[in-house]
């Protein structure tokens, strides 16, 4: 075997090294935390940028915390966060009772089943507990094989990370479930350009001939461990160019197959520590292989001079690539794995539950006994919040089943359970194997939930909801019934189908069971049938009555009230961002979409389709086509009708095929309002019109009472004016202002554009005084638009003023037809709209420039600082040279001074 090689330092990377420095240095000096992922191939470097950035962190004084994901922990729930925080817990002096025992049952060192809200909240305290004595730095290896609590948890910090000096720094496969944890963009690491392969390839093997050389350049096509490896496996003679090379050397996938090869030469001790070692859960290894006897010193430094594996300074086997783990268990015979999984299991209590996972995996046959074990652990790790690993436990119960009803039974709840904790693919998945055989009475309502809620988030299809859904709320209600905790979820469920497809039957089971939920239950309901007076309060005063982590259980109810309403009152959807899953985290991204459209934060419009493509890739169709849809919204509101229509194209089969009018009037008043920006008020006029006839308002989803400024907008500008009065009076009667302060504004607004000249000009104020107006930024702009222009229309004074600030907002906004609008507005007025300065010709500096380009997207100095590493006071100081150089004096004109960027 050829000598071992020791890695030199990092080769290249310049792009990544200095994402890593920068996020390192931004919280050392400023406080500031952040997160990346690198994702990338395997053997492409991400451990080993992983590892620089540990190293450039210690060196400024961090507190490392290291967690790293293992393929045979997956099904432990918050075992990756106990790698990482069981030593600051440990040390931990200012955690309440409540915080210490959710983290400490969470992690089995106490009995107790902490909720999930719980866990987010102490795990956070930790880490601020931390940060006080010095930056901290997460590290977060084999992203893709953490398990679902731990990455949930994970998630949780990654939004929250900004509040403390936290850097977050995680690696995983493109293929693997990081999207789940990290909504953000990643950072692609890709194999190294030729320069720095040549370089790296030099470093390792000076000796290498040319032609050896560009052979194994070529083959390893930039992957570090390749470059690494490949050459490992040659003789002396063919790296040296003396003897010929082989006709293909081993590339890709057959890298495992290169580290298999390898296995072959290690001693019968060493292969049963190797693979005892990949198949073994925590630390403290080394005291788990008592059947090694005296051959395990000599088994280890054989490893440990192969280069194969280490053993750490906590007990812990590491391997030197995941593809060595790999490797190890596949080159392992079924019996060889067996036994490796009794000796694990007998070397740990009885009550571990990584004890009961090892005698699962070495069973061979049906065995109730076990199988009864299982589901009760895994009953109890979804109970601690670990629905997902406690789903995995449910499935090998059902397999350990030898009765065919209780395998039923078990696969029904690991179907369940899999949906709460993000699982949608693999809910799927067991719903229709249930399919295929009876499933006993007792466990019915639960099988029909499953059925649903892979019908809708996966399927988007609703037509089970309305058949099957009634009847599992009637028998969940009976009189001494299990509820098996889920009459609030299918209601919720229900409710959904029903909004999204008017169906009346599902109305009526709605009304039917409304005294049977929770009062956010029922309040939910209401906002969406009968959004009258006091709804908007109604709920504030319900969240304010909650615990956090009642609000946290609630979660979906309240955001799709307060979409129901468009209050986004109080950040409701900021609130919600705690420990959930995916399936309760898309319902509060969706919410935060439908704010910044509302708030008039559009440069966030991008997230909103990153969010769609997770959504997909996540198997949740159902939320990509919601997020597809609020993406619309921004497209429309900037008159981008070509965006437009290659959403509608996306979305519009899906909706059709499932009903989903929802879906399908919002993709009609979007393209009414894109007529709007382009002046097309008669085809405005006429899309509004079939979705709220003018002058009746009476039912009706809450949304319509929304259209009333778009269509009376239309209305006046097609010479309509009473129809939009008839309209203005509808909304007034059917107490439309009383739904929330949005709609209280854009009635007010839709009676200024329709009040005879002689009142306009109050009905323009009193719009404007409606409090809160300011936060409806595009819909306040739209209004000084239809200000400005009658007051230029009838040389009244005060035109320019606010056409400018309409002009500004849409520029912000990238509204560029409404903005340009504005410009004709003011030119007409005498006005001269000076096309947009040169940046060159003022004379920005190259750091005015981008902190001016930066500032023109809406960031705020302290965002704008955080990226370029200034202090707040310095990105001001910069900014305010800026202003004169462009001729403008605020922000809000930076967008139009620097033309459009």
């Amino acid at each position: 075997m050829a000598e071992e090689r020791q890695s030199p330092a990092l080769v290249g990377r310049q792009r990544e090294t200095e994402l890593l420095a920068s996020a390192v240095a931004q919280a050392e000096g400023n406080g500031v935390g952040s997160a990346l992922l690198l994702r990338g191939e395997a053997g492409v470097g991400k451990s080993t940028l992983l590892a620089w950035a540990e190293r450039a962190a210690r060196e400024r004084g961090f507190t490392v915390l290291r967690a790293v994901g293992a393929e045979a922990e997956t099904d432990f729930s918050f075992g990756s966060l106990h790698q990482a925080l069981w030593s600051l817990l440990q040390r931990s002096k200012v955690l309440s009772a409540h915080q210490r025992e959710a983290l400490e049952s969470a992690f089995g060192a106490r009995a107790g089943t902490p909720s999930g809200f719980a866990v987010g909240a102490a795990t956070l305290a930790l880490l601020a507990e931390a940060a006080q004595a010095a930056p901290v730095l997460l590290a977060l290896d084999d992203l893709h094989w953490i398990d679902s609590s731990s990455a949930t948890v994970f998630a949780f910090l990654r939004r929250r990370c900004a509040e403390l000096p936290l850097v977050i720094v995680g690696a995983g496969r493109p293929d693997g479930p990081a999207a789940q944890t990290w909504s953000a963009d990643p950072v692609d690491v890709a194999g190294l350009p030729p320069a720095d392969a040549t370089a790296l390839l030099a470093a390792c093997y000076p000796e290498l001939a040319a032609a050896t050389t560009d052979r194994v350049l070529a083959e390893a096509a930039g992957n570090p461990l390749a470059l690494v490896e490949l050459p490992r496996q040659l003789a002396d003679a063919q790296r040296r160019g003396i003897a010929p090379l082989p006709d293909r050397l081993p590339l890709g996938r057959n890298l495992e197959r290169m580290f298999a090869e390898r296995l072959g030469a290690v001693t019968p001790a060493a292969a049963r520590l190797l693979l005892m070692g990949a198949l073994a859960t925590g630390t403290d290894f080394s005291s788990r292989v008592p059947q090694l006897g005296a051959g395990f010193a000599d088994a280890l430094e054989r490893i440990e001079a192969d280069g194969l594996a280490r053993l750490d300074a906590g007990g812990r086997l590491v391997f030197r690539h995941p593809l060595v783990r790999t490797a190890v268990i596949s080159a392992a015979s079924d019996a060889e794995r067996r036994a490796a999984h009794r000796a694990l299991a007998g070397s740990l209590p009885q009550q571990d539950p990584r004890r009961l996972v090892h005698e699962a995996a070495a069973a061979q046959l049906p065995e109730e006994g076990l199988a009864h074990r299982l589901q009760e652990v895994g009953r109890g790790l979804a109970a601690r919040g670990g629905d997902a690993e406690g789903a995995l436990l449910l499935e090998r119960a059902a397999a350990l089943s030898p009765d065919p009803a209780d395998r039923a039974r078990r696969l029904t709840w690991a179907a369940v359970m899999a949906a709460r904790g993000g699982q949608l693919r693999h809910t799927a998945a067991l719903v229709e194997e249930l399919k295929a055989a009876p499933v006993p009475t007792d466990v019915a309502p639960l099988f029909a939930y499953a059925v649903v809620y892979a019908d809708q988030s996966h399927h988007i299809d609703f037509a089970s909801s309305a058949t099957l859904l009634p009847g599992v709320l009637d028998r969940l209600t009976a009189p001494g019934a299990d509820t098996f905790g889920l009459v609030e979820q299918a209601f919720f469920k229900l409710l959904l189908a029903a909004t999204y497809t008017d169906d009346p039957w599902a109305w009526r089971a709605l009304e039917r069971h409304r005294e049977h939920v929770s009062e956010a239950g029922r309040l939910c309901l209401r906002a969406w049938t009968d959004p009258g007076p006091g709804v908007a309060e109604a709920l504030r005063a319900v969240t304010a009555g909650m615990t956090q982590e009642q609000e946290a259980g609630a979660a979906w109810l309240l955001l799709w009230t307060a979409s129901a309403l468009d209050s986004p009152e109080g950040d409701l959807w900021r609130r919600s961002t705690g420990l959930h899953s995916y399936a309760t985290q898309g319902s509060v991204a969706k919410a935060k979409c439908h704010q910044d459209y509302l708030l008039g934060h559009w440069d966030q419009a991008e997230v909103c389709r990153r969010e769609a493509e997770i959504a997909d890739e996540l198997g949740y169709h159902c939320n990509a086509l919601m997020f597809r849809q609020y993406h619309a919204h921004f497209l429309a509101g900037r008159g981008d009708e070509a965006g437009l229509r290659e959403v509608e194209r996306i979305i519009r089969p899906a909706a059709t095929r499932a009903r989903m009018r929802f879906v399908l009037d919002r993709l009609a008043h979007l393209r009414g309002l894109a007529a709007l920006a382009h002046g097309r008020y008669e085809e405005a006029y006429a899309l509004f019109g079939e979705l709220t006839p003018p002058g009746r308002l009476a039912g009706g989803p809450p949304w319509h009472h929304a259209l009333v400024f778009d269509l009376v907008t239309a209305a006046v500008y097609t010479g309509r004016r009473e129809e939009a009065r008839a309209h203005v009076a509808a909304g007034a009667a059917a107490g439309s202002a009383e739904i929330s302060g949005r709609h209280a504004f854009l009635l007010a607004a839709a009676a200024a554009l329709a009040a005879e000249d002689e009142e306009a000009e109050a009905a323009y104020q009193r719009a404007y005084a409606v409090p809160g107006a300011e936060r409806w930024v595009f819909d306040l702009a739209r209004l000084r638009l239809a200000h400005g222009s009658w007051l230029r229309r009838r040389h009244r004074p005060g035109a320019r003023e606010v056409l400018r600030a309409a002009h500004h907002a849409f520029r912000r906004l990238r509204a560029e037809p409404w903005a340009r609008r504005c410009e004709e507005e003011l030119r007409a007025a005498g006005d001269s709209v000076a096309p947009p300065t040169s940046p060159e010709a003022a004379g920005l500096t190259g750091q005015e420039l981008r902190i001016a380009r930066l500032a023109a997207t809406g960031l705020s100095n302290k965002e704008i600082g955080q990226l370029l590493q200034l202090s707040p006071r310095t990105v001001g100081a910069h900014l305010y040279k800026v202003f004169p150089k462009l001729g403008i004096t605020s922000r809000a004109a930076l967008g139009h001074a620097l033309g459009g960027d």
